[in-house]
C-alpha cells in the first residue's frame, strides 16, 4: 500500500471526505474511496471517520490506496471483425457493446480477451492488461482500431498518434438541426469539477479540437462527419454536449429525452496511417452497425 497525506485548504473546506478523496485520486472512484475509508484506510488528525465526515481547514488527512489485486485475463474465442491482418498489427472493426480492455469492472468478454485468443502475440508496451492496444474507443462506441502485434510497431504507431498523423473519422447523429456546413469545437477538456466520472470542457483542461461536417439534416437531428485533431476521452461526446448538439442514445452526456439505440449514436468510420514497418498509406473504411442505419431511417421519419 502508498500512504499518502494532505491538508485541508480552503478549497475543499465543508466538502465531505470521500469527495475531496475522489479528487484528489483521480483514478479512483467515489465507491471505492468509500471503501477505503470503511476499512479503516483513512484517518483525520488520527481518527477513522465516515464518508460523510465534512473536512475542516488544516484537517491532516492520510490515507493508503490498497494495492490492486491482478486480474488474470484468459484467451477467449469471442468472433473479431477484422478488416486487415499482417505479421505486424491487426485493424479491427470494433463491435457496438464490447469493452476494448479489462478492468475490475469488466473481467472478461472484452477486445483484449478476444484478441488473446486470436493472436499468438501482442505487444507489451501498455502492460498485461492492455496489449497491444494503440488507441481505444468506448464500450458503445462502434468502430475501427489498430492493434499491434510487437513492440515496434506499438512505438512507431503511438508516435504517429502523439503527432496527429493517424487520421480517424467518426460519424454520429446528434439532437438539433445544425445549420451551417462545416465547423471546428476548439474547446479544452478535463474532468468535470462536479462529477469525477464525467469530463468537461473546463478552463485549466487539455487542448481538444473537433472538426465536424453535417452530412445530413433532419428537423430535431443531425447526421454529422467528425475529425478528430486530438484525442481526448470521451471528446466527440463532450464537444456536442458543449454546442449543444448532444449525441443521441448518450446515457452520460446526452438528454434525458433521447431515442434507444443502445449507448451513444456514434461510430469509428474510416482510420488513416502510415504502416509502422513498411511505410505505406493505408485507409481502411467500415459501414455504422445496422442499429445505428435504422436511427438514421427513423429520424427521417419522424417529422
Amino acid at each position: 500500500m502508498s500512504k499518502q497525506q494532505f491538508e485541508i485548504t480552503e478549497t475543499y473546506q465543508n466538502q465531505r471526505i470521500d469527495k475531496v478523496l475522489t479528487d484528489l485520486n483521480e483514478n479512483a472512484s467515489r465507491s471505492q474511496v468509500q471503501s477505503w475509508i470503511k476499512d479503516g484506510l483513512v484517518l483525520v488528525d488520527g481518527e477513522t471517520v465516515k464518508s460523510n465526515y465534512k473536512c475542516q481547514l488544516g484537517n491532516h488527512i492520510e490515507w493508503e490506496e490498497p494495492e490492486v489485486q491482478e486480474l488474470e485475463i484468459e484467451p477467449e474465442n469471442i468472433p473479431l471483425d477484422i478488416v486487415y491482418e499482417d505479421e505486424h498489427l491487426l485493424v479491427v472493426n470494433k463491435a457496438k457493446g464490447m469493452v476494448v480492455h479489462p478492468s475490475h469492472g469488466h473481467r472478461t468478454g472484452t477486445l483484449v480477451h478476444a484478441l488473446l485468443y486470436h493472436c499468438d502475440d501482442l505487444s507489451g508496451i501498455n502492460g498485461v492488461y492492455r496489449p497491444g492496444i494503440v488507441h481505444r474507443i468506448d464500450k458503445d462506441t462502434s468502430g475501427l482500431l489498430v492493434v499491434a502485434k510487437h513492440d515496434q510497431a506499438h512505438e512507431r504507431l503511438s508516435d504517429q498518434l502523439a503527432h496527429k498523423d493517424i487520421k480517424r473519422q467518426y460519424e454520429a447523429i446528434v439532437h438539433g438541426r445544425i445549420d451551417h456546413d462545416k465547423a471546428t469545437i476548439d474547446a479544452p477538456i478535463g474532468r468535470d469539477p462536479n462529477d469525477r466520472q464525467k469530463m468537461a470542457v473546463v478552463e485549466n483542461g487539455k487542448p481538444a479540437v473537433t472538426h465536424f461536417s453535417v452530412v445530413e439534416r433532419f428537423d430535431q437531428f443531425s447526421h454529422v462527419y467528425c475529425d478528430l485533431e486530438t484525442g481526448r476521452t470521451h471528446q466527440i461526446r463532450v464537444h456536442f454536449k458543449y454546442i449543444e448538439h448532444p449525441l443521441v442514445g448518450d446515457p452520460k452526456y446526452g438528454r434525458r429525452k433521447t431515442l434507444d439505440v443502445q449507448g451513444q449514436a456514434l461510430h469509428a468510420r474510416k482510420l488513416a496511417f502510415t504502416h509502422p514497418m513498411t511505410g505505406e498509406e493505408i485507409s481502411f473504411t467500415s459501414e455504422p452497425p445496422d442499429i445505428f442505419k435504422e436511427t438514421l431511417d427513423q429520424v427521417a421519419k419522424l417529422y
